[in-house]
């Protein structure tokens, strides 16, 4: 088993753990599955991305993270080494931005917050949602660098796109980073950034496919 594992202790309520670990979910597209009989989140998809999974627990005041992707042949990979870098990087960069959230200081008398959040599993798998009532101002993990990094991506796989490999790898890498800031404060330019991405590859695509029938149009002729 290969997975990205930390262990960290916290000494914050439950409560403020589990409102980040649910907003952080949901902006990260993640959702309950299943991995080998498993119980984990899962994001991504398996034509351009790639799924990426995560589980996580908090108990006693540690919080314990367990992440990885499925490899080429449905094994595990952790987020070390170059195989798979377009997505181990950003992946591995937003799950350090999580522990840094969780570690923020609280502000005075956050530790007698209300309830916020249901409580979940030993697994992590909360499904409460935050309150309205009585607000806590804390910081939570905004992707908005992503966001930013997949629209120019997107606009360089549209220059690129007479180079089908690098293109390829501009539209893939700008179609994570853009499913990263989908739910960040500058969720627009993440969606403005998957369409240019996905006109990239077609573009490309096109291209490429026109440029095959050309050549066997010339070996008949």
């Amino acid at each position: 088993m290969a997975r990205f594992t930390q262990d960290i202790v916290l000494n914050k309520p439950d409560d403020f753990v589990y409102f980040i670990m649910n907003d952080y979910l949901q902006k990260n597209g993640f959702t309950m599955s299943d991995w080998k009989g498993e119980p984990a989140y899962r994001a991504g998809d398996a034509l351009m991305e790639g799924f990426k999974y995560l589980k996580w627990s908090y108990a006693n005041g540690t919080f314990h993270l367990e992440a990885w992707l499925r490899g080429t042949f449905g094994g595990e990979w952790d987020l070390e080494g170059f195989v798979g870098i377009a997505m181990k990087k950003p992946y591995k960069n937003n799950l350090m931005e999580l522990i840094k959230v969780l570690q923020q200081p609280l502000p005075e008398g956050a530790a007698n917050m209300p309830n916020t959040a249901s409580a979940g599993s030993a697994n992590g798998n909360a499904t409460g949602q935050a309150t309205a009532s009585n607000p806590i101002p804390v910081q939570t993990v905004d992707n908005h660098q992503a966001a930013t990094q997949g629209f120019v991506l997107g606009i360089l796989s549209i220059v690129f796109c007479f180079w089908p490999i690098v293109c390829i790898c501009l539209a893939v890498i700008g179609l994570s980073r853009c499913r990263m800031g989908q739910g960040s404060s500058k969720a627009k330019q993440a969606k403005t950034g998957k369409v240019l991405c996905i006109i990239g590859a077609s573009v490309m695509a096109a291209l490429w496919l026109l440029n095959l029938v050309l050549t066997m149009l010339t070996i008949v002729i």
